[in-house]
């Protein structure tokens, strides 16, 4: 049994005409009719009472029409998700993120996203550069928003964020109420940071133009989270140079000061890159980097 003696049922039962259905189905009404008796053969049991004026179901040819009717419609069902699917419009994807794309690139693209592909499953999850890149490698997330640079020639990356660094001093420092900071006041005072290991495209410009200013940061805490950082500037334990996308995330205690404008040698320092394996895109994952790179605030 194929699925044409199936569609040439269904055509007869809805005609209930051969000649009719001849003609939708585009062939002979003598094949049509001996594609019928070929079907009611392999079956077993006769779909319809013929006779010289009329076709009519039997009885069992009604209850076949049933199924054979949510057969098709199964079909069109599974050749609907198949198209879209090969679209890039359903199917899951799995993102990775550091922290700080929560307050500036993230939550845009997955809104976008979502608005425009509402029935892709979106998987993510919170982790390092170095984890993601780790994860990529192992096929455990399809891409990543991570701060560059990016070791390893197996993986594509394309820059979608670049933003200026601010200062987060104490509320009541006395660096505080100045409209900018210049980087060679903050000279002796102690430094919340990162751990270069994690993020060394956030953390090797901060010690640059820390270094371009005069002198090296000194570093008395280092935190993995960056609402942590700031939380303990908050504390009065130091201050931190941050991406200024960290004003986002309001906190009390904190105030964010640019950089005096000749300090910002290098320009804009923080900037975060969109990754994926080289040679493994799904038709997903090509909507998610279309939209975004087309999104980018550069």
């Amino acid at each position: 049994m194929e699925l044409r003696h199936l569609r040439y049922f269904r055509t007869v039962a809805t005609e209930l005409h051969f000649g009719r259905a001849a003609e939708k189905l585009h062939i002979a009404q003598p094949p049509l009719s001996k594609q019928i008796q070929d079907l009611e053969a392999e079956l077993g049991f006769e779909l319809f009472t013929r006779t010289k004026r009329s076709v009519a179901l039997t009885p069992a040819g009604q209850a076949f029409l049933i199924e054979v009717n949510q057969i098709f419609q199964q079909l069109d069902r599974s050749i609907d998700i198949g198209r879209k699917t090969s679209r890039g419009e359903l199917g899951q994807i799995s993102i990775g993120f550091v922290g700080s794309a929560t307050y500036n690139i993230l939550p845009v693209m997955l809104q976008q996203f979502r608005d425009r592909y509402p029935h892709v499953q979106i998987e993510l999850h919170e982790l390092t550069t170095d984890r993601q890149l780790i994860w990529l490698r192992e096929g455990r997330i399809d891409l990543g928003l991570i701060r560059p640079p990016i070791i390893g020639l197996d993986f594509a990356h394309q820059v979608i964020l670049q933003e200026s660094l601010v200062v987060a001093v104490p509320i009541d420092h006395h660096l505080a109420t100045l409209d900018t900071i210049e980087l060679s006041s903050l000279a002796t005072e102690p430094f919340i940071l990162f751990p270069r290991e994690l993020a060394p495209g956030l953390y090797d410009p901060i010690i640059a133009i820390c270094q371009a200013a005069g002198f090296s940061p000194q570093v008395v805490q280092e935190c993995i989270q960056m609402q942590t950082i700031v939380s303990l500037v908050s504390a009065n334990m130091g201050v931190s140079i941050l991406p200024s996308s960290i004003q986002e995330a309001q906190r009390q205690g904190v105030v964010y000061k640019p950089i005096r404008a000749q300090d910002s040698i290098v320009g804009k320092l923080a900037t975060i890159a969109i990754v994926w394996r080289l040679n493994d895109r799904s038709p997903t994952m090509n909507r998610l980097l279309e939209l975004t790179l087309e999104n980018s605030k550069l």
